[in-house]
């Protein structure tokens, strides 16, 4: 290590003690007895300061903390070792390992090497890590030892990515929760739709026997999300024993199968029941949950094509303004799920389908929101070379997710934030949708809202993005050098309502990074409501928390 990581910090910390003072650099020159354009270089990164005595008269000027006089101690002991130590400097010149650090980077009109805007400047700030570690520490269930803030380490990145169209609407119901309750209450922060899954609706709970229908648990949920005004998706799945009784059982202790009927026609009947009952009630229906697991479905692929083209035919001919989610998949960071996704797209099952439904690899302790983008890669790879054409919903995630660690505190409220910008990111991968899993329950990685109780400080940020896009356009998004960024950022902009003010919201996959906010940026908005005037000139420190950034049109 030649400190370099350690210096960006430094310089960041520098920069935020000073920004948070108000304090000129002319009048901080004047009190460490050093010059304005040295201490603009070390708040900027481009040089490390020969003698902790002006770290620490600086420090002591703007108010710094004990423990920030720590790890400012720490930093620069780090950020001088090694190298730098070696090479003489002149009195009030500086080190020639500083005076090789890349200089501050300058908006520009194209692509830059990955790492160069993270390099340039180097000023992370740490605004954004001061205000977040005010509000607690984050902690994992599974890693109590975890760090209380994000290490200031860029993530390694590839060139990135960038898309643009013409601004489209964000819909509400972007932003969906699965259901863990049946007894009809809805969330209570805002979100656009809910599905019906693990809420007492599967098939095996609907019709216990042959003919015999116990509509309550969904009559409750329908009629609740109907005077909500919320989207709704009913999930099928869950064949009931006396429709399969030799069939492999499933998870669930209603009993349910995961094979397909004996009889078709038993489907068939249920479509139709179904499909009748909640005529113009139910938005949209999922012809089958997780297909491609057998804790789901354990039947062939032909057989699930077969279904799903019978119950398309009953529910457009009884409910046509209905729309058709073909069976969620998931696995589809494995051979074994993209093979079952190929065979079942070969054997036509999205030609009578609206959209076709896709399970994520959700593990919020291990992996970032980010992550998803790789995912569908390899879905759209599958469904070009199948000739299908379908747009995605994201209908949760794989089976597993209920295992894996949790997440709270700020760790949990950036990764439902993200999950949902990522979503809107991947737009131009077909996304139109995604629920989160999910709503009411505790065994899950991050808890958005236990029934009966507040929403999370998760779900209240949830909330807070819809209402920075309410009734606003996306413009487009892109991370890394592609779309001139750190390579550890990704935006999206926006147009907002009205007339139309561009704004982009921006965000770290890991780590921090620092770059300007570019010309017309003019006010900073935070996940905890928190807002911040900007000046011309003004630099971002950038975070795994999205910040909203009025003015900015990249």
């Amino acid at each position: 290590m030649d400190g370099a990581d350690e210096a960006r910090s430094l310089a960041g910390l520098l920069c935020e003690l000073k920004n948070r003072a108000g304090v000129s650099y002319a009048a901080l020159a004047r009190a460490t007895f050093t010059t304005s354009s040295s201490l603009h270089r070390y708040c900027r990164g481009e040089s490390v300061p020969r003698d902790y005595a002006v770290v620490a008269a600086l420090a002591k000027e703007c108010g710094a903390t004990p423990h920030e006089l720590t790890e400012l101690l720490r930093l620069w002991t780090a950020a001088t070792a090694g190298p730098q130590d070696a090479s003489a400097t002149a009195p009030g010149q500086e080190p020639a390992a500083a005076q090789k650090r890349p200089a501050p980077a300058r908006p520009a009109a194209g692509p830059q090497r990955p790492g160069a805007r993270v390099l340039a400047g180097a000023a992370v700030c740490l605004v954004m890590l001061l205000l977040l570690s005010s509000a607690g520490a984050p902690t994992r269930s599974a890693s109590p030892g975890a760090p209380a803030a994000p290490s200031t380490r860029a993530a390694s990145a590839g060139p990135g990515d960038r898309w643009t169209w013409a601004p489209y609407p964000v819909a509400p119901s972007v932003f969906g929760v699965t259901m863990n309750s049946n007894t009809g209450t809805m969330p209570s922060f805002r979100v656009g739709s809910v599905r019906f899954w693990d809420s007492g609706t599967r098939w095996a709970d609907l019709e216990p026997l042959r003919g015999t229908f116990d509509w309550a648990n969904l009559d409750r949920l329908v009629a609740a999300a109907q005077r909500t005004h919320l989207d709704s998706l009913f999930t099928f799945g869950g064949t009931p024993s006396w429709a399969a009784p030799r069939g492999h059982k499933s998870l669930y202790h209603d009993g349910a199968r995961t094979a397909p009927p004996d009889r078709l026609a038993d489907w068939d009947a249920f479509v139709a029941a179904l499909a009748a009952r909640y005529r113009g009630r139910i938005s949209a229906y999922e012809l089958w949950d997780t297909v491609n697991d057998r804790h789901f479905y354990s039947g062939s692929v032909h057989t699930m094509a077969d279904m799903v083209r019978r119950a398309s035919r009953i529910i457009k001919r009884t409910d046509p303004d209905a729309l058709l989610v073909c069976p969620s998949m998931g696995h589809l960071h494995e051979a074994a799920g993209l093979r079952f996704l190929r065979d079942f797209a070969t054997a036509d099952g999205y030609q009578t389908c609206d959209v076709g439904g896709v399970k994520t690899l959700q593990r919020p302790a291990e992996r970032p929101p980010e992550t998803l983008t790789t995912e569908l890669a390899g879905v759209n790879r599958v469904l070009h070379n199948a000739g299908a054409g379908v747009r995605l919903w994201i209908t949760g995630p794989d089976f597993d997710v209920t295992y894996q660690p949790g997440l709270t505190g700020r760790a949990a409220r950036d990764y439902a934030v993200r999950f949902f910008l990522m979503a809107l990111y991947a737009m131009d991968q077909g996304v139109q949708r995604a629920y989160f899993y999910n709503w009411g329950g505790t065994k899950i990685p991050v808890v958005l809202q236990v029934e009966g109780e507040p929403p999370s400080p998760a779900a209240l940020a949830v909330d807070r993005l819809q209402r920075w896009l309410a009734g606003a356009r996306i413009h487009g998004c892109g991370h890394g050098s592609a779309a001139g960024l750190p390579g550890n950022v990704y935006t999206c902009t926006f147009l907002g309502p009205g007339r139309g003010e561009p704004f982009a919201i921006r965000w770290t996959d890991t780590g921090t990074a620092a770059m300007p906010a570019g010309p017309g940026a003019h006010r900073l908005y935070r996940l905890d409501g928190s807002a911040t005037r900007l000046t011309p000139g003004a630099w971002l420190c950038l975070t795994g928390a999205p910040v909203l950034i009025n003015g900015a049109t990249a």
